[in-house]
């Protein structure tokens, strides 16, 4: 059964999205953020649902950032091939348009440079094909063990 059909947690998501937990317990009453597999790296979703808007029935900019520092840290750790946590050291977000409520937002994030130490990413939110969000980010890696 498909998502758009089951009645579920996947009711309303596009194909081949899947639940992708994560943030450990700031994040559940946000989530679940959904993943999709794709050759150049994952592409990550959210239906922006009540609980994620303000008073003007769109995303609130303080949800939109977290979705961009959870979803740009997860894509770039693994497009950069690295297990394990990563610490947030910036995060930039400029707000293109307004994230409306029942819109599917959307975002493939792209590793622009990894160091052994620091990851360097970027993604743009779309909210129905619209974009809404542009974000940039650099995280911390673990360090190597050994």
């Amino acid at each position: 059964m498909d998502g758009a059909t089951d009645g579920g947690i996947l009711a309303g998501i596009p194909e081949g999205f899947a639940p992708r937990h994560a943030g450990g317990p700031f994040l559940e009453p946000i989530g679940p953020v959904f993943r999709r597999p794709e050759d150049a790296g994952a592409r990550f979703g959210i239906r922006i649902e009540r609980r994620h808007c303000n008073n003007q029935a769109v995303a609130h900019g303080g949800m939109l950032a977290t979705i961009a520092d959870i979803v740009l840290g997860i894509g770039g750790a693994e497009q950069a091939g690295t297990p394990g946590h990563f610490v947030t050291i910036s995060l930039v977000t400029d707000y293109l348009a307004p994230a409306p409520l029942g819109a599917w937002l959307e975002c493939h994030p792209v590793l622009l440079r990894r160091t052994s130490r620091m990851m360097f990413v970027e993604g743009r939110f779309t909210a129905d094909g619209v974009i809404v969000l542009r974000a940039s980010g650099v995280f911390a890696l673990p360090r190597p063990k050994g």
